[in-house]
């Protein structure tokens, strides 16, 4: 080993220095500390978290700051935080019992009650009656358990502590990164990708303690919905959208058709709204329409529609299929407006994050394709089938799961850049 002076020690890792605001490129050293500090100074955790997992995370946020000094900090922090999402799992599981006891099944299925006074305690007597389940959730059910990361991710899901279709397709993901930080090899990662993973522990620490992250990537908070005008002209080659509050000050260079609804404005599928499909990436609402930039403005000063947030994590859609053909999904409201004839046929009730991922589910089984199950959470997609049968079953199973299943009864009209998309009720 190089033995290096404080000056050298002091000197700035030239390697930083090529990662900028703007992607590769170089910035002063003076600049580059100030930037790589500012990237993590934004991940905040809740005045809520427990103190071990708030102060292994200031660790980690330190010693991502002096990376600009030891380009391989980055990679020592990444692999750090990997093993941190463990521990904060155990803190989240010793503070949701708080000297409670826990029902734990061994091999042989006796039963014992393990009181948890820290994490630790409780895995040691754990593993002294041979513990191999735990009773999980309001439903009380028993649950694999190995008190490693795979069984902590499995308990807090049953608790409802972590949530989202997406996120848990990735914690198979999650627990081999894991291994690899704990028992791999030599590698070197980036600032930006360590600069990620801190982001999504913080994501999931805070949102274990109940706190989403606005604008989050994994835990993100509810979305605000605006009020949106969509117009196309009459021949389709031209459509635009914007928050209807300026469709009254704004004037049209050839006459345009228009929509009214409550959408996320940057929602990149909004122009393929369809009132009776769930065509966009974010749950999205007709109010209006179609009609001219006059009768669009009169509504509007009529009925003063407000804007409002949605949670999309593990939303509930329904999808369709009649003789092997898949509809796109739609929301429970909007499917209970349905006519009978648009009713008939075999619907399923899917949990998912974006609603057209329940289309590719439902599409996949349908079709045989191995791997992907009409029952429970599917191993190849990021979807849970709750139910399936007529209307009425899927209803049911809807409402049961927490979805709003009270009619409403929208028209059948979309955007000319929906109307190459197949839709219910055609």
């Amino acid at each position: 080993m190089e033995i290096k002076t404080l000056e050298q020690l002091q000197a700035v890792d030239e390697r930083t220095l090529h990662f900028t605001p703007w992607g590769l490129g170089r910035m002063p050293a003076e600049d580059s500390a100030e930037f790589q500090q500012r990237v993590i100074a934004r991940l905040e955790l809740a005045d809520e978290i427990a103190e071990s997992t708030r102060n292994k995370f200031e660790q980690l946020r330190a010693g991502f700051s002096h990376g600009v000094l030891c380009y391989e900090l980055f990679t020592l922090v990444e692999d750090a935080t990997r093993l941190t999402f463990e521990q904060a799992l155990r803190d989240r599981f010793a503070a949701h019992y708080q000297d409670r006891a826990v029902d734990v099944r061994d091999r042989r299925g006796r039963e014992h009650r393990v009181t948890v006074t820290s994490y630790s305690a409780f895995y040691e007597q754990f593993r002294n009656v041979e513990g191999a389940e735990i009773r999980i959730g309001a439903a009380g059910g028993w649950e694999h358990f190995n008190g490693m990361l795979g069984g902590l991710l499995r308990w807090a899901r049953g608790e409802g502590l972590v949530r989202g279709q997406r996120n848990r397709s990735l914690e198979p993901a999650q627990r081999e990164l894991r291994n690899m930080a704990a028992h791999g090899s030599y590698h070197l990662n980036s600032p930006v990708e360590a600069a990620r993973t801190l982001s999504d522990l913080a994501e999931l620490i805070n949102h274990l303690w109940g706190q989403p992250t606005p604008g989050g990537r994994l835990y993100p908070a509810p979305l605000k919905r605006d009020v949106i005008a969509i117009g196309w002209s009459k021949s389709g080659h031209t459509i635009l959208a914007g928050l209807a509050e300026h469709l009254a000050s704004a004037e049209d260079e050839e006459p345009l058709a228009y929509l009214l609804v409550r959408a996320v404005a940057d929602d990149p599928a909004l122009m393929e709204f369809d009132a009776r499909a769930a065509t966009t990436v974010f749950p999205s609402e007709y109010l209006w329409g179609p009609g001219t930039r006059t009768e669009a403005v009169d509504w509007l000063d009529a009925n003063r529609p407000e804007p409002d947030q949605c949670d999309y994590l593990d939303q509930v859609v329904l999808v369709r299929s009649v003789d092997g053909q898949v509809d796109l999904p739609v929301h429970p409201r909007v499917a209970a407006g349905l006519s009978p004839q648009q009713q008939r046929g075999t619907w399923h009730a899917v949990r998912v994050d974006r609603a057209l991922d329940a289309f590719g589910h439902v599409r996949a089984f349908v079709a045989a394709q191995p791997g992907h199950t009409p029952q429970g959470e599917c191993r190849q997609c990021p979807a849970e089938s709750l139910a399936a049968g007529d209307i009425a079953t899927v209803m049911a199973a809807a409402q049961k799961a927490g979805a709003d299943t009270t009619v409403l009864t929208v028209p059948d009209v979309r955007t000319p850049l929906a109307s190459r998309l197949r839709h219910p009720g055609q």
